[in-house]
């Protein structure tokens, strides 16, 4: 499926239903009951036992992408993130004992979203020939002061909300891989196409208001532009518009789900399964952002 994360724009993920894109090491064929005589070659037999007794053969032995894999390599970026979310949010607030008039400092924030934007750029683009996992482990270090700069700024205006944003997080994407896992839900063409659409329109909206926003536009009123004024029953369009951003990050999270799977089924060399976890990194922060921002418009209207 060609509408998707970028992170998943590689021949590893795309659907193969003509063949796997990667060889895979298979058993030799077993003779029929109807075909067997006296000729049988029972040296061939003798493997296809052993082959069937043996332990199951891992990603490290198979050098083939697979599900646990990827999820460990998923914590495992999500672990470096953490780290450097606490340093983002201690650097913003001025150390661990700011004094009463800390302002917060926007340096984690921004170093973060920039550096960030830029590995994953590299990442994106590099991957078709060459999966670097150290890029992949910088980016994840770069998105943690991102996360923990702009946390501490929301926090410092909001106390509270960032817990609120981390238990909610971690509720979609907790329904999403529990839907999915079940088989409740699933990535279709249609829905893809009209995700696809629905992306578009939030990114034109996204680019209107921040011009509006930069340039002073009267029509921007408010800490976040559009989204600040009042819609309907008096509630805030960026809390409206939000809870559909919130719906499009979790069916994005199907699509990464289902490449992952994609790619384990093309039989993947295992080095993609830092590209799956890159994937769902970029998605599960870009919900997190939208719901902190929700929150803190909600917040900022009462």
């Amino acid at each position: 499926m060609a509408l998707n994360n970028p992170a998943f724009n590689n021949p590893a993920f795309q659907d193969k239903r003509s063949g796997q894109a990667y060889p895979t090491l298979t058993p030799p064929p077993a003779a029929s009951a109807a075909g067997q005589h006296a000729g049988v070659n029972m040296a061939a037999q003798a493997q296809m036992e052993g082959m069937y007794a043996a332990p199951a053969a891992g990603a490290v032995q198979t050098d083939r992408m697979t599900v646990e894999d990827t999820v460990m390599k998923t914590v495992s970026l999500f672990a470096v993130l953490l780290v450097t979310a606490a340093v983002g949010w201690v650097w913003s607030l001025g150390g661990l004992a700011p004094a009463a008039d800390t302002r917060i400092n926007p340096l984690p924030w921004v170093i973060g979203a920039l550096v960030g934007f830029v590995l994953s750029m590299v990442i994106i683009f590099t991957s078709r020939k060459k999966v670097r996992p150290a890029l992949i482990f910088a980016y994840a270090a770069f998105e943690g002061l991102f996360v923990g700069g702009i946390s501490a700024f929301f926090e410092f205006l909001y106390p509270g909300i960032v817990v609120q944003a981390t238990l909610a997080t971690l509720v979609v994407v907790g329904v999403t891989l529990a839907l999915f896992a079940s088989g409740r839900i699933r990535a279709s063409k249609k829905a893809t196409k009209i995700f696809m659409i629905a992306m578009i329109g939030y990114l034109v909206f996204s680019l209107i208001n921040l011009g509006l926003m930069v340039f002073g536009a009267p029509i921007a009123g408010g800490a976040f532009g559009l989204r600040s004024m009042p819609g309907p029953f008096g509630i805030p369009w960026g809390v409206i518009i939000g809870v559909f951003v919130v719906i499009m990050a979790a069916y994005s999270l199907v699509l990464d789900f289902d490449q992952v799977q994609q790619g384990v089924r093309n039989g993947a060399p295992r080095v993609y399964g830092w590209m799956g976890g890159f994937g769902i990194m970029v998605t599960v922060v870009w919900l997190y952002v939208e719901i902190l921002r929700i929150l803190a418009i909600a917040r900022g209207n009462n």
